[in-house]
Parts: C-alpha cells; structure tokens; sequence
C-alpha cells in the first residue's frame, strides 16, 4: 500500500454554522498530518485531502459526530507520492460554483444509478450523455458517445444546457463527473429547467474506475483529477498520462 491515502468527500447538507466548522476541522487535519483542500458553505463540505489511514479516520471521526454528516459521499484512492503542497479549509459560497441562485441538491437532484448498471443506461440510443466537466479534463478521457461541453470552468454549464439541450427533445439525460458532486448540482439544475427523466452516475468516474473492469468499461482514456498524480485509469491506479493540471 502507498504511503498516502487520497480521500474525496462532499455533502450537501443545510450548515448555516459552516464558518465554526473552519477551524476544528484545520486543527484535527494539521494535528494529524493531513494534506489537501476543503471548502465549507451554507449548502455543505466538499474536499479532497491526504494523509496516513489514521490521520484520515480522525478526520471522519469528527465530522461524522456530527448527524448532519451521516451518509457523507466518500471514496478513497492512493498516491506513491505526497499529492497536496499543504492543508487549507476555506470558507465559499457554493462548495461546487454553478452561480445560479436558488440551484439546491437537498430538494431535487437526479436518480442515482450504481456504477454497475451504468453501462445499460449509456448504451441505451434513447439516452443523453453529458458529461459536466471542463475541457482540460475532457480532453484526457470521457465515456463512449457523451456530449462534451467543452466548458473551461461549470460556470459555463448552464448555457451549454440552454443551448445544446431541449426537455422537449432530449427525454433521458444521464450526466457523470469525476466524484459526483457537480453532477449534484447539475441535475438539480436540469429538474428546475423542465428536464424529466435525469440520471447520474453515483460516486462519479472514480468509483466506476474502481468497481468496473477495464474488460468490461466503457470509460475511454484516463480521469483528470486534482492533484499532482494528474490522472488515474481503472482500478484507481496513477496514470502516465503526460499531461500537466491547469493553473
């Protein structure tokens, strides 16, 4: 095993209290070593960090006693070499920026669909497939016939869909990410524009990477992720992907 556990996590959870979160939560990570990035806004916690197994499960021992955290998104990976330059927790306004006011995951997102039954719903011709990311990350892989936005930041995803994307034409839409959490926000926005029947894939491109088979995978190429392993391939493993994370 690598010396450093990679820990994506998120929840969007009402945390009107999100500025008191910022400094137990640097604390408990700088006291155990942690590396990494996480955000706190009214809406939730988003973050990736790094560090040993214990200095992780004493991050989630804290956040976990609190209820609100309970079902908390997290998927774990591993890097040969330290993947963050430092630790920082900061406070947002959104912990994944759409900048479209009133967008809320607690009262409507899409249906979940398991990394397993994935390859159905995609291979489906009467489904849409959209995936949310930007360019940069577009670029090193997507998933076989997904529409690609060609964003450079998911500010910009909303007049993709206004301009590419009809509830009166396009009557499936299945959406991916690289760990779930934009394609929270995405859906919800796709039910508040009218969009009916609307999908994501739940734990994001990591964890079908993790539990789908290369044999049997329809992911093409490698997955963008932020850190300095760059990107990784199936089975979560770094990938040689001679590519360099964007500014």
């Amino acid at each position: 095993m690598s010396k450093w556990v990679v820990a994506a996590l998120y929840k969007f959870v009402p945390l009107p209290d999100a500025h008191e979160w910022r400094a137990p939560l640097r604390q408990v990570c700088e006291a155990n070593g942690l590396v990494g990035t996480l955000l706190l806004a009214p809406e939730g916690i988003n973050g990736t960090v790094a560090g040993t197994r214990e200095g992780l499960d004493e991050l989630l021992r804290v956040l976990l006693r609190d209820t609100r955290f309970s079902g908390l998104e997290y998927k774990e990976s591993y890097a040969l070499r330290k993947p963050f330059g430092r630790m920082k927790v900061r406070m947002k306004k959104e912990i994944v920026t759409l900048g479209v006011p009133g967008i809320d995951p607690n009262r409507a997102v899409g249906e979940y669909v398991d990394a397993h039954d994935w390859n159905a719903l995609i291979a489906d011709p009467n489904t849409v497939v959209v995936d949310t990311r930007n360019a940069y990350e577009t670029d090193v892989g997507m998933f076989e016939g997904a529409l690609d936005p060609r964003t450079s930041s998911f500010r910009q995803f909303p007049e993709f869909v206004t301009r590419e994307l009809d509830p009166s034409k396009h009557k499936r839409i299945a959406m991916y990410c690289t760990g779930g959490i934009r394609c929270e926000k995405a859906t919800a926005f796709m039910l508040e524009r009218g969009f009916k029947d609307v999908f994501h894939l739940r734990g994001g491109i990591l964890r079908y990477l993790e539990q789908v088979p290369r044999s049997e995978g329809l992911w093409r190429g490698d997955c963008f992720v932020f850190d300095e392993r760059v990107a990784v391939g199936y089975g979560l493993t770094p990938s040689a992907s001679g590519i360099s994370s964007p500014q």
